[in-house]
C-alpha cells in the first residue's frame, strides 16, 4: 500500500507542476505575442481553460492527501472522542461515495434509485462521438502525417473527468482508513486558519 501511495503522490505532484507550469508559459508567451508583436494563438484561451479545470480535478485528490480541504468541526469536537472518530469516518465515507456516483452512478439501481451514467460513460460517449474542441486544433503536419482531423477531439480533454475522479475516491478510501487507524483525524482541515493564526501572531510586533 505504501509503495501504490508513493506512486500516485509522484504522479498527482509531476501533473500539478506540469500543469502550473504549462498555464505560465501559455499566458507569458501570450502576452508577449499579443503586446510585443500583435499576434498570438487562438487557441490558447481554451486551452488555459482545459488546464485549469485539470489542475482543479487533480487538486480534489491531491487536497485530501495533504489535509487542504476546509471544513467546520465545531460542533463535532464537542463529542467524546469514539464520536467525533465516528462522524470523521462518516464525512470520508461520504466523500468516497461522492467521488463514486460521479465516477459511476448505475450501481445506485441497486437502491432502486433511477440513476444512469456518470464521468466514465460520458468519456466513453466523448469517444466514440469523436466531437471536437471549439478553438483547439492540430498543427497541420500531425494533421498529414497521422491523418487526424482538425480539431482537438473533446474526449482527450475530458479524460480528467474518469482520472480525477478516481483518484478522489483512492484519496477518500485511504483517508478513511487512516482515520480508523488513528493516522489522521480528519478528511478536511478545519483549523487551519487557526493554525495560521497563531503561527503569525507575532508578526506585527516587530
Amino acid at each position: 500500500m505504501k509503495r501504490v501511495d508513493d506512486w500516485v503522490t509522484r504522479f498527482e505532484e509531476s501533473v500539478l507542476a506540469f500543469l502550473l507550469a504549462a498555464m505560465t508559459l501559455v499566458s507569458f508567451t501570450q502576452v508577449v505575442a499579443r503586446y510585443g508583436f500583435n499576434a498570438g494563438w487562438g487557441g490558447a484561451l481554451e486551452f488555459t481553460r482545459i488546464l485549469f479545470a485539470w489542475l482543479i480535478l487533480f487538486g480534489m485528490s491531491y487536497g485530501i492527501k495533504i489535509g487542504a480541504h476546509l471544513g467546520v468541526d465545531a460542533i463535532i469536537r464537542l463529542f467524546p472522542r469514539p464520536i467525533f472518530r465516528a462522524f470523521a469516518v462518516f464525512g470520508a465515507l461520504c466523500a468516497v461515495a461522492y467521488a463514486v456516483i460521479l465516477l459511476y452512478s448505475d450501481w445506485l439501481q441497486i437502491f432502486g434509485a433511477h440513476a444512469r451514467g456518470g464521468a466514465i460513460d460520458y468519456w466513453m460517449k466523448m469517444y466514440k462521438v469523436g466531437i471536437g474542441l471549439d478553438d483547439l486544433r492540430y498543427p497541420d503536419l500531425i494533421q498529414e502525417v497521422f491523418g487526424t482531423k482538425e480539431r482537438v477531439q473533446r474526449w482527450i480533454a475530458y479524460l480528467i473527468l474518469p482520472v480525477g475522479l478516481a483518484l478522489l475516491a483512492f484519496r477518500s478510501v485511504q483517508a478513511v482508513w487512516q482515520i480508523i487507524t488513528g493516522e489522521r483525524e480528519m478528511v478536511i482541515a478545519a483549523h487551519e486558519a487557526e493554525d495560521l493564526v497563531a503561527e503569525n501572531k507575532d508578526v506585527l510586533k516587530d
